[in-house]
């Protein structure tokens, strides 16, 4: 469907700072751009706000999220509810296919370099660091809980598009493998506590670059 193909291509260029946070998603230039309807763009547009990639406001159409502390702080503290206990529920359901699936993930996320030269980090990087997260919890077999976690993520990931730049001072593969270690080890404590650790240090690292 064209709305589809809108959508994802709005997304890709919003994650990829194409377009700036609190910058206008104006239909009528968006629809031009993309030689659609106005209804194609507008049913994108509901699908962004939906992902948390847009805000829809009132009387002037819709927007690029804001990059405020407040905003970041309401997902990381979402996120910090909602992701440890997951992920107990993942420890304690898991089956072996899925402690074989976070090996992997995990594998792949500790040989995939988070920077080329840049600042930033890379495409391939916060792919990898986004299936290792998400593997970790699909053993909890609870699709909704599952869809909550892709769109805090995707909201979070935003943010660290925005800002995130290299942390002298945090060791990701360390936080990274104790996470992996302690899920494995089916010490559903431990890996909680990991997990608290990272989505802190996380989230203060956000708040300190807005």
């Amino acid at each position: 469907m064209l709305s589809e193909q809108v959508h994802a291509d709005l997304r890709d260029a919003i994650m990829r700072g194409g377009h700036a946070p609190g910058a206008p998603l104006k239909p009528q230039d968006l629809a031009k751009a993309h030689g659609v309807s106005l209804a194609v763009v507008r049913e994108a547009l509901v699908r962004l706000v939906g992902d948390g990639l847009a805000d829809r406001l009132p009387n002037r159409g819709f927007a690029v999220p804001e990059f405020t502390d407040r905003r970041w702080q309401d997902i990381a503290e979402a996120r910090l509810a909602v992701e440890p206990v997951v992920l107990r529920m993942a420890v304690e359901r898991g089956d072996l296919d899925w402690e074989t699936r976070v090996r992997a993930a995990h594998h792949r996320l500790a040989r995939t370099p988070p920077f080329d030269g840049g600042e930033h980090y890379t495409e391939a990087w916060a792919e990898a660091h986004r299936l290792f997260h998400r593997t970790l919890l699909e053993g909890c077999g609870n699709d909704t809980l599952l869809e909550t976690f892709d769109r805090m993520w995707t909201a979070s990931e935003l943010a660290r598009r925005f800002s995130a730049r290299r942390n002298a001072g945090r060791d990701h593969v360390a936080e990274h493998r104790r996470l992996e270690e302690a899920a494995l080890a089916r010490d559903a404590g431990a890996a909680v506590a990991v997990l608290e650790q990272h989505l802190a240090l996380t989230a203060s690292g956000l708040v300190e670059q807005t």
